[in-house]
């Protein structure tokens, strides 16, 4: 696994791309990423090609940044398969939200994504059918439950047909802002983080709880079937 780089503790970038090699915008934004100094970046799938996540340690990287970038294309309305992953497994109950859940708090968390379509085609009479903020919530949320400050995505649409001189010109305004932060003129307008306390009573059932029930059900199950099949050689 990759390690943080040296002087980092500002950007934590998590870059997530499962076919590099067919990349055209996100390949050249990750080594853009790379190249602005005191900047931690993780390729996810170069991490962890097996999807076996260090909890622990990508704990630790995100307790030492101040903002949280999640770079990766769009794939079916949503993030590739491992970033999604890494959120179910690495924002835990009790450490990124819910009660002492505060690992995160005051954190910012940075949506910088691309789409294979051009934006005119999130649309409601278009084939997308929706503008494109409509896909938003679900990253807007996850920043809120934990207690983060949401940035304005850095969008870019039609990755696949852009000109040459937008790709170019996106993929400078990435490394700009990543190396300016936090000295954005529109951070100061944006408002504090929304709270979203997770009352003790929708607390997740703990995992020993879950082996338990599965335990007892599977021990009912195999009772009943050994009463049935003597049932029948008795008969």
């Amino acid at each position: 696994m990759g390690t943080p780089a040296a002087g980092s503790g500002g950007v934590y970038v998590l870059a997530a791309h499962p076919h590099w090699r067919d990349s055209r915008v996100n390949r050249r934004m990750l080594a853009a990423a790379r190249g602005v100094p005191g900047i931690d970046v993780n390729d996810l799938y170069g991490s962890y090609p097996d999807f076996a996540l260090d909890i622990e340690a990508e704990q630790a990287r995100l307790t030492k940044a101040q903002l949280v970038v999640l770079l990766h294309p769009i794939q079916w309305y949503s993030m590739p398969a491992l970033q999604k992953l890494w959120l179910d497994d690495v924002l835990t109950y009790g450490w990124a939200y819910g009660p002492g859940g505060v690992a995160l708090q005051g954190k910012d968390l940075w949506l910088a994504a691309t789409t294979g379509s051009p934006e005119a085609s999130y649309h409601p009479q278009n084939y997308h059918r929706y503008f494109f903020d409509a896909f938003l919530p679900p990253y807007e949320q996850t920043a809120a439950l934990c207690g983060m400050r949401f940035l304005p995505p850095l969008i870019f649409h039609g990755a696949r047909s852009a000109p040459e001189a937008d790709v170019a010109a996106h993929v400078e305004t990435f490394a700009q802002r990543l190396g300016s932060y936090p000295d954005w003129p529109e951070i100061e307008e944006i408002d504090a983080c929304i709270a979203c306390p997770v009352p003790e009573t929708d607390r997740p059932a703990d995992p020993d709880d879950i082996s338990k029930v599965v335990s007892s059900a599977f021990h009912a199950a195999m009772t009943r079937g050994l009463a049935a099949a003597t049932a029948s050689k008795a008969a």
